[in-house]
């Protein structure tokens, strides 16, 4: 593509990281390193760290944001094989392609890139029903695994190969970054849910439930009115792109809790994270009431009620825009 006068708008970045086995050491290193700029110049993150351990059944570990880029692209590349089929054909076979996606698990290659530096990341990986047994040991070669894949290594990698190179191709290529801006509004909607089958019982004990409804409801507004306006801009305008661009990409950045340590609690994502101040700590402290009320603890419910709400709120206003920008509608006289 090069060759043929081909020109990314955006950088690539390939890396190859040590230390996988021993908890990411070295990816966690270069973030740690880079971490005050990586949410101002980094779009997206994806590992092939095990990318190929079968040729059958594609896993997509994801960050909700990259869900379009994902859906797109599989409807696009050829499964590995099923010649004539594409994966996303494969995947309605066997019950929705919506199994693909899962949740980025903490020793993900992917993971610390969006739970530690607020980067949205993926890690694809082709498996089979039979797990490939010579991960992580010496006897993992590549005519090993050119032998359990009857000799497809090449068919599968170019598969890999594609499927990454179409969702990377969109993010190098569009004008407006085509990362789903509205994702999480729905894991927050699901909470809320939760949080009103036990509203009752909350506001008796003094803890209500409304703020949260609040600032989902500002996040939702937000990145309605955000994507309106983008549909509606001219988006060939460079200054007009690189407005909107800037703000879609510190989205997945604006869930990174401030209210926590770095140092004591680096995975500080609300989502993906660990610790407290995370949304599955909040839901299980919630399952409380119901499970064994008596060792539900008020006080630090309602710290972890702050904490998520004032992540939430904070995104929402964010997603808003500059406040520097609100037009000053009083008029000072002489």
């Amino acid at each position: 593509m090069v060759k043929n006068g081909f020109s990314p708008g955006r950088s690539l970045l390939f890396v190859s990281w040590d230390g996988g086995d021993f908890g990411n050491v070295g990816a966690t290193e270069w973030l740690e390193g880079y971490l005050s700029m990586l949410h101002l110049k980094a779009v997206a993150y994806f590992s092939l760290d095990q990318g190929i351990m079968g040729d059958d059944v594609l896993s997509a570990f994801s960050n909700p944001l990259l869900v379009d880029l994902l859906d797109a692209a599989i409807i696009q590349v050829e499964h590995p094989r099923r010649a004539g089929h594409t994966i996303f054909s494969r995947a309605e076979r066997e019950g929705g392609s919506w199994r693909i996606m899962k949740p980025l698990y903490l020793n993900s290659g992917a993971y610390s890139f969006s739970a530690f530096a607020g980067v949205p990341a993926m890690e694809l990986r082709f498996t089979e029903e039979r797990a490939y047994p010579f991960v992580n040991t010496p006897l993992d070669t590549t005519s090993r695994l050119q032998e359990v894949l009857g000799g497809r290594l090449g068919v599968t990698g170019r598969s890999l190969g594609e499927l990454v190179g179409e969702m990377v191709l969109r993010l190098a290529h569009d004008h407006i970054l085509p990362l789903r801006i509205d994702s999480y509004a729905q894991a927050v909607l699901q909470f809320s849910a939760q949080l009103n089958k036990h509203s009752a019982e909350l506001q008796s004990r003094g803890l209500s439930p409304q703020w949260v409804f609040s600032a989902r409801g500002d996040y939702s507004r937000a990145a309605e009115t955000l994507q309106r306006a983008i549909d509606n801009s001219d988006l060939h305008d460079p200054t007009t792109a690189r407005f909107y661009n800037t703000r879609i990409m510190r989205v997945e950045y604006y869930f990174l809790s401030q209210y926590v340590s770095v140092v004591e609690t680096p995975f500080r994502h609300v989502i993906h994270g660990r610790g407290d101040h995370t949304l599955s700590a909040l839901a299980e402290h919630l399952a409380l009431l119901t499970s064994d009320p008596e060792h539900f603890d008020e006080k630090r419910f309602r710290r972890q009620l702050a904490f998520f709400t004032w992540t939430l709120q904070g995104a929402a206003n964010a997603l808003t825009g500059d406040v520097w920008s609100i037009h000053n509608t009083y008029t000072f006289t002489h």
